[in-house]
C-alpha cells in the first residue's frame, strides 16, 4: 500500500507539474521528480508505481488547485450592482477566467457589457500567461498525452465541466447578461487564445497584446447580428412603419434571373 503522507504526495505532484512545464511529458520520471522535490531517491516510486501514475497525480493536483482557485474567486466576487470597482485576485484554471473589475450593473448596456467582459478576460489571460504560465503549460502537456492515456483523460475530465459551471455562475453573479448558449464558444476561444499566449516567448506577452486578444474573443463569441455582444437588449426601433422598398409601397425588390 502506498504511503499516506499528504504533504509529501503534494510535493511530488507539484514537482511533476514543474517538470511538465520545463521538460514536457518525457521529462517526468521518478528520479527527476524526486530531485525537483528535494526528496530521497526511491520516494516517488513508493507513492507512484508507474510513470502514468505520476502523470495522473499531476493531473489530479491541477484539478485540486483549479477547484481551490474557483472557490476562492467565487467568494471574492460580489454581484456587480453591489460592489465598487477594484481588481480581485486572479483565479487561475477556469475557462473564462476571473474579472479584472466590475463597475456596476451593465445588463442594459450592450456596449458596456462588451467592454467589461473584455476587461475580465484580459486580466485572466494575462495572469494565466504570466504568473500561472507553468501550470497551463503542464495542463496542455497533459491534455495532449491524455489522448493516448485513458486514465489520464479521466483525471482531467472534470476541468471542462467545472469551467463551464464556474463561468456561467460567475457571469450571472457579476450581472453579465452572457447567454448560456454563448458560454461554450467563449470557453473554446479563451482556451485557444490561452494556448497561443502561454506557448509564446514570455517577454512577448504585454497587457496591450492581451487586451487585443480579449476584445477579439468577446466579439467572436458574443457578437450578434448588429455587431454588439448578444445578451443585451435588442437595438431600439426608431418607430413608425418599416420603409418600403425603392419604387413605392407595392414594389418588390429587383430579382435577377438567377436569384433564389
Amino acid at each position: 500500500m502506498p504511503p499516506t503522507n499528504p504533504g509529501r504526495r503534494r510535493a511530488l505532484a507539484d514537482a511533476a507539474i514543474d517538470l511538465l512545464a520545463a521538460s514536457g511529458v518525457h521529462g517526468v520520471t521518478h528520479r527527476a521528480v524526486e530531485k525537483t522535490a528535494g526528496l530521497p531517491q526511491g520516494t516517488a516510486s513508493n507513492y507512484f508505481r508507474s510513470r502514468e501514475a505520476l502523470l495522473v497525480a499531476a493531473a489530479e493536483r491541477i484539478v485540486e488547485l483549479h477547484r481551490a482557485d474557483t472557490e476562492r474567486a467565487a467568494q471574492d466576487h460580489e454581484p456587480a450592482a453591489d460592489r465598487a470597482a477594484g481588481p480581485p485576485p486572479h483565479s487561475a484554471g477556469q475557462g473564462a477566467g476571473a474579472p479584472a473589475h466590475s463597475t456596476g450593473q451593465i445588463a442594459g448596456e450592450p456596449a458596456a457589457f462588451g467592454r467589461q467582459l473584455a476587461d475580465l478576460l484580459a486580466e485572466s489571460l494575462f495572469g494565466a500567461a504570466t504568473a500561472f504560465r507553468n501550470r497551463y503549460l503542464a495542463i496542455f502537456e497533459l491534455q495532449m498525452e491524455a489522448v493516448r492515456r485513458p486514465a489520464l483523460a479521466a483525471a482531467l475530465a472534470g476541468l471542462q465541466d467545472a469551467s463551464t459551471r464556474f463561468t456561467a455562475g460567475q457571469h450571472a453573479q457579476l450581472g453579465f447578461p452572457t447567454p448560456a448558449e454563448a458560454i461554450p464558444a467563449l470557453i473554446a476561444l479563451y482556451g485557444g487564445a490561452l494556448f497561443t499566449l502561454v506557448t509564446a516567448p514570455p517577454g512577448s506577452i504585454t497587457r496591450e497584446v492581451v487586451r487585443g486578444v480579449a476584445h477579439a474573443i468577446v466579439h467572436g463569441a458574443l457578437a450578434g447580428p448588429d455587431g454588439a455582444p448578444r445578451g443585451g437588449p435588442e437595438p431600439a426601433s426608431h418607430g413608425g412603419p418599416e420603409p418600403a422598398p425603392h419604387g413605392g409601397p407595392d414594389s418588390a425588390p429587383h430579382r435577377g434571373p438567377d436569384s433564389r
